[in-house]
């Protein structure tokens, strides 16, 4: 089988995800990832025409992001006709997803040259519909009842015992990483600078960040979920605390420890990475930053839901041929913090070496985006710290996981 290689990787900033307040969310997604888009296409020097495929996640797919957002950001961003585009939709593992087919196009020699990532603008989302996973097939909401996300992340600590401190500690240290990272100027090499129309500049920098955050100040935050677990929504049998305590009788209720402070930030952004075959890279000249080693999947119980991203990992190592020492640096999405406690907990990894540059608490989670966004950290970090290995892993909706292995070049 032939090797998948990452040219390189971009993102936009990340803008807050709010109208009239986020700095790009007066922004078409469309235009912020066609200029995405070509932010890497002048950055790396490649002709447009030799790219066979655009493979962008998202998670949303109305609306503003609706008919085939990939395809539609291509012709935005002024690439020839001929290139063509597809949207995917793993919830917020579909940025992830994008890389890794793009790479199994590539290794399984159907294409040489593919452009993975994806976009979200979470400003421009419309008020969730309260019958929400199951999208009311009442079928399904008896088989397996779904719980908004936040739930099954208070779930997820009850059951393993992560206290209201535990989650807000590691959200502390979120936020410290990623503001050293910022000063440092880590990110700069990644970020493409997002214009207005009339040439302005948008924004060229993160916006969700926010320093100062200590214990002290979110102690004074109240739980995001407590009132949403207790209360009766049209739609479902019973309130979502009790399906959640039905599903896991172990538990005397659900301990509510999730909030604004230590939960994924609300943004807007895009991602885009350049994944081609060897044969295209020597051919054109271009040097490979990483190879992607092994990607999969995994999915466990879909009420708790979050829980699959050791799973996903695990597989990925096990496919691959490695074990956890094997891997240097391990970038695990930040949905909430009681995700990452989970995953290092299961696979007895130190925070030393997992989110090294922070993650989605302080930087935030444009969804469909977050997958090429991570993807590229890994690599940037990899050649920063002088290390070689590097596992990407994403919990999603109904209960999945996705992963990547890359080894840097």
């Amino acid at each position: 089988m032939r090797e998948a290689w990452i040219i390189d990787a971009v993102r936009s900033p990340r803008g807050r995800g709010k109208p009239g307040v986020g700095s790009l969310s007066h922004i078409h997604p469309q235009r912020c990832m066609a200029q995405v888009l070509n932010g890497l296409k002048d950055k790396v020097g490649f002709d447009p025409a030799d790219i066979e495929d655009v493979v962008a996640g998202c998670g949303s797919g109305s609306g503003d992001h609706a008919h085939d957002i990939a395809r539609m950001s291509v012709l935005d961003a002024g690439w020839p006709i001929s290139v063509t585009g597809v949207t995917l939709h793993r919830f917020c593992g579909s940025g992830q997803q994008a890389v890794n087919f793009a790479a199994m196009g590539v290794m399984s020699g159907q294409q040489e040259a593919v452009v993975a990532g994806g976009v979200e603008f979470m400003s421009r989302y419309s008020p969730i519909h309260a019958n929400g996973f199951h999208a009311n097939n009442e079928h399904l909401l008896k088989l397996h009842p779904q719980v908004p996300q936040g739930i099954s992340a208070d779930l997820i600590a009850t059951i393993e015992g992560f206290s209201r401190e535990d989650v807000d500690r590691y959200a502390v240290e979120s936020q410290r990483r990623a503001l050293a990272s910022i000063e440092g100027g880590y990110f700069k090499n990644a970020l493409v600078p997002i214009y207005n129309d009339d040439g302005s500049l948008a924004l060229d920098r993160d916006e969700h960040p926010r320093p100062g955050t200590t214990l002290e100040s979110l102690e004074g935050l109240k739980p995001s979920f407590e009132g949403m677990g207790a209360a009766q929504v049209d739609g479902y049998p019973k309130p979502f605390d009790e399906m959640a305590k039905d599903k896991y009788p172990d538990i005397d209720r659900v301990i509510h420890v999730h909030h604004a402070g230590n939960s994924s930030g609300v943004v807007d952004g895009a991602s885009a990475v350049l994944v081609v075959s060897p044969d295209y890279a020597k051919a054109h000249g271009l040097k490979p930053r990483a190879r992607i080693r092994q990607a999969a999947t995994a999915g466990t119980e879909p009420l708790i839901m979050l829980t699959a991203p050791g799973p996903a990992a695990q597989r990925c190592l096990d496919k691959a041929g490695m074990t956890k020492n094997d891997i240097d640096l391990w970038e695990i999405n930040e949905a909430f913090a009681s995700v990452v406690l989970k995953f290092m907990k299961d696979l007895d990894v130190s925070h030393d070496v997992v989110n090294v540059d922070g993650g989605a608490i302080a930087l935030g989670h444009p969804i469909g985006a977050t997958g090429g966004m991570l993807i590229g950290t890994a690599v940037d970090t990899l050649e920063r710290l002088d290390k070689s290995t590097a596992l990407v892993a994403m919990c999603t909706g109904g209960g999945m996981g996705t992963a990547t292995i890359i080894e840097r070049m």
